[in-house]
């Protein structure tokens, strides 16, 4: 079968250090086009990845018939809008996460799903790894008991004034950028919908992105808890605790493509670890496995891993997240 044609809009530095060359090792897709919108910075780009084309603009990349599918890492104000242009244009589209600015955004990229008929897949490349597959099984396996409680930090610093993420235009801030794993991961453990949540944020005095937040979800089965910042020490854990077991994912979010991968199950015998199996899972690229997966739906006309509807619920607890850091108080979702 041959092989998904991508064209990558943009040069940011997840496409070009992550993704383009995890496509590039997979076995479905092959990166034939990038575009940027200064054509110098494309043209190097392509040179020093090995695709055959540059464009100088986004719309002529959308534009080449010889172009199956887009990857769209953009800032996030411009996930939905040149997403649409995408499909409009007979593309289908893996776009980066968060998938839109508010669950109104997300809503708009499923009635042009349906209307045009191509496949569009937020980028959450955690819901495909191997470890976090593991991690699901170990929930719903019993070993654990019954799954009560989701514990998660994760943050890095950074408070350059001009970087995208502190931006409030562009879609900057904690939640958006990273808070978002949160709380696609707590559904994951979970296996649920939250009905409440309560956030507490603090902004930034002079750009007012939330640059600290912390969150509470309440499940049908139990609690998530998470804090995520952008102005903290770079950090990243999770753990699940159960009735009678608890395990802890060591790196969650940012998986190493060059090394396995480990989870630690306790069965809580003492404080001591005596309890801990540690369980490796083999070396592999997530994003390699996330845009084959997605090359395979589109190559068979098979649903994508995470739907868009999955998508607009994520998008329906950030709102509320939001909402609850403002109000400061229990927003239903």
């Amino acid at each position: 079968m041959r092989k998904i044609r991508w064209g990558v809009l943009g040069v940011a530095k997840i496409a070009i250090d992550k993704v383009i060359p995890a496509i590039q090792l997979g076995t479905r897709g092959e990166v034939t086009a990038i575009a940027s919108r200064d054509p110098l910075r494309a043209k190097e780009a392509a040179a020093s990845l090995g695709i055959p084309k540059s464009f100088g603009s986004y719309e002529a990349l959308l534009a080449d018939p010889d172009i199956d599918a887009i990857y769209n890492p953009l800032p996030n104000h411009l996930h939905v809008p040149v997403t649409i242009d995408a499909a409009e244009a007979g593309k289908h589209v893996l776009c980066e996460k968060p998938i839109g600015l508010s669950a109104a955004e997300a809503a708009r990229l499923i009635a042009v799903r349906d209307r045009t008929g191509v496949k569009i897949e937020e980028a959450f490349m955690v819901r495909t790894h191997p470890q976090w597959l593991r991690a699901m099984d170990l929930c719903q396996s019993g070993r654990l008991g019954e799954v009560r409680a989701y514990l998660a930090a994760f943050s890095y610093f950074n408070d350059d004034p001009g970087n995208i993420r502190n931006v409030p235009a562009y879609g900057g801030g904690g939640l958006m950028d990273i808070g978002c794993y949160l709380v696609t991961t707590s559904r994951l453990v979970f296996g649920e919908l939250p009905r409440r949540v309560a956030c507490l944020m603090e902004r930034d005095p002079v750009s007012g992105v939330d640059t600290f937040t912390s969150m509470l979800l309440e499940y049908p089965s139990g609690h998530a808890a998470g804090t995520c910042s952008t102005r903290l020490v770079a950090h990243q854990r999770v753990q699940v605790f159960g009735t009678r077991g608890r395990l802890e994912i060591e790196i969650p979010f940012n998986a190493p493509p060059d090394r396995p991968c480990r989870l630690f199950v306790d069965d809580g015998r003492d404080v001591f670890g005596t309890g801990i199996e540690s369980i490796s899972i083999p070396t592999c690229d997530q994003y390699t496995i996330q845009a084959d997966l997605f090359a395979q739906a589109v190559q068979q006309n098979t649903e994508v891993p995470w739907p868009l509807e999955r998508s607009l619920e994520n998008m329906r607890i950030i709102d509320a997240l939001f909402e609850a850091g403002e109000k400061r108080k229990w927003i239903e979702i």
